[in-house]
Formats: structure tokens, C-alpha cells, sequence
């Protein structure tokens, strides 16, 4: 009798994974700089995957790798750099190869001065008192925020104005808002339809500037036999995902 209702409870569990993946739902983490990029990927995903139910979150990779390393059931990650999903990979975590899917871009943005005059100067000019950048310790596009400004010997000067925002999304929020004079973000977030409507300028930060912005994607130990994280996770090579990253200020390869 035993042994019979334990059968009939592994029937139950393997016909309620068959129709969990059947319907095809995906947990994606996904770094805060891609936001407006992947957005619109995944809009153009659902066009031609209907049945897929494809869930992002947007956030700070280093908060994403410390949750999936405790445990948190998220299919598929999106990082904004490649070491902290080989470190998954390396703790069996990551189950798929770590494919880069994209090399970002950093940029000065304000509202109130135009950054191209003085460029990396521009953090230290004297109407700035205070400079929005992601948190170094989480997200590295502060990390290489903060190597841009050592390279160029400007830290040490502007480290006391200094305001860190959760993520890069967050950092870019606090200057279009006001709450910042200048901010080193995303170039992506300044090629967004949402920062475009502040009508700020943009500099470009040099790529020499700072190590490269490698941003890599793994299939996570809980989508192991997802479909639906498997197809999104091979969609952003597609040919329509990589012109939507491109127009987004990303590219494939080193430049």
C-alpha cells in the first residue's frame, strides 16, 4: 500500500514538472544596465515564442550571484560581467557554457553642464557636488566607474561627492532626477527613450579607460530541463537580439 501511494506521488510530481515546462516559464535575473535592451528583447522574444512565459527581474549582478549561490531558483542569468558566472560555473551553479553576449559602454550624463567640454574633467567642476555612480562593491559598471576615475587621476579629488546607487538603473535615477549634478551610467541607459526625455548630455568614457565591460549569460542548476530558458538563453545571440543591443550602445567584440 506504501509503496503504491509513493508511485502514484512521483506520477503527480513528474506530470506537474511536464506541465510547468510545458507552459514554458523562465526565471530571469538580469543586470541593471540591460533594462531598456532587454525589454525590448524579450518583446520581441514573446512575438515569436507566444507560449513562453518569460519572468525578468532586473538588479546588481553581485546580489544575483550571492542569491543564486544560496539557493534562489532563478533559470537563467544575465550578468554585467563575466567572472560571476564562471564562479557559478565553477561551483556547479551554472550548468551551460558562459557565452559573452555583450561588451558595455560607460558615460558621463548631466542636466546641468555638457560633459563633452571637459569629459573626465567634468566631475571636477565646481558647480558638481554631488556624482552618482553604481556601487563598486556589487555592480561592476561601478567598479570600472571608479577604475575610469583612477586612470585618469581624478578619484582621490571627486571621491567625497560621491553618491552610489544600488545599481547602475538606480545610479542613472539619481542624476536625471536631481538628486545628483553628474553621473558616470550606462551608455545604454543614456541611449534610453526615458533619459532622452531629460534632455541631458552624454560623454563617452574611452573603453581604454577602464578593462573591458564583458558581460556573459549562463543557464542556471534550476533551469536544467527548462525549454523555455534554454530558448531564451540561445535568443540573445539571435540576429534581432544582437541589432537591439546593438542600437543600445553594446557590442560582440573588443574594439
Amino acid at each position: 500500500m506504501i509503496k503504491n501511494i509513493k508511485s502514484l506521488l512521483l506520477i503527480a510530481v513528474l506530470l506537474s514538472t511536464t506541465v510547468f515546462f510545458a507552459q514554458g516559464k523562465a526565471t530571469i535575473v538580469v543586470a541593471a544596465n540591460l533594462k531598456t535592451a532587454m525589454d525590448s528583447i524579450a518583446k520581441v522574444y514573446k512575438q515569436k515564442n507566444p507560449a513562453d512565459n518569460i519572468q525578468i527581474t532586473y538588479g546588481a549582478s553581485g546580489k544575483f550571484y550571492e542569491q543564486i549561490a544560496n539557493g534562489a531558483p532563478f533559470d537563467v542569468f544575465f550578468s554585467a560581467d563575466m567572472a560571476f558566472p564562471v564562479k557559478l560555473k565553477e561551483t556547479h551553479f551554472g550548468i551551460s557554457t558562459v557565452k559573452l553576449y555583450a561588451i558595455g559602454r560607460l558615460a558621463i550624463w548631466s542636466k546641468k553642464l555638457d560633459p563633452n567640454s571637459q569629459k573626465m574633467n567634468s566631475l571636477l567642476d565646481p558647480k558638481v557636488k554631488k556624482i552618482s555612480i553604481a556601487n563598486p562593491t556589487t555592480a561592476p559598471y561601478g567598479a570600472k566607474a571608479v577604475e575610469s576615475m583612477k586612470r585618469t587621476k581624478i578619484y582621490k579629488s571627486v571621491k567625497s561627492n560621491l553618491v552610489y546607487g544600488e545599481n547602475i538603473a538606480q545610479a542613472a535615477q539619481f542624476v536625471a532626477f536631481g538628486a545628483a549634478e553628474i553621473g558616470i551610467i550606462a551608455l545604454s541607459d543614456a541611449l534610453s527613450p526615458a533619459m532622452k526625455k531629460e534632455r541631458g548630455k552624454y560623454y563617452m568614457i574611452p573603453q581604454e579607460y577602464h578593462a573591458p565591460l564583458e558581460q556573459g549569460c549562463v543557464v542556471l542548476k534550476h533551469g536544467k530541463g527548462n525549454p523555455a530558458a534554454s530558448r531564451f538563453y540561445d535568443y540573445i545571440s539571435s540576429d534581432k537580439a544582437v541589432a537591439i543591443l546593438d542600437y543600445y550602445g553594446y557590442s560582440q567584440k573588443k574594439k
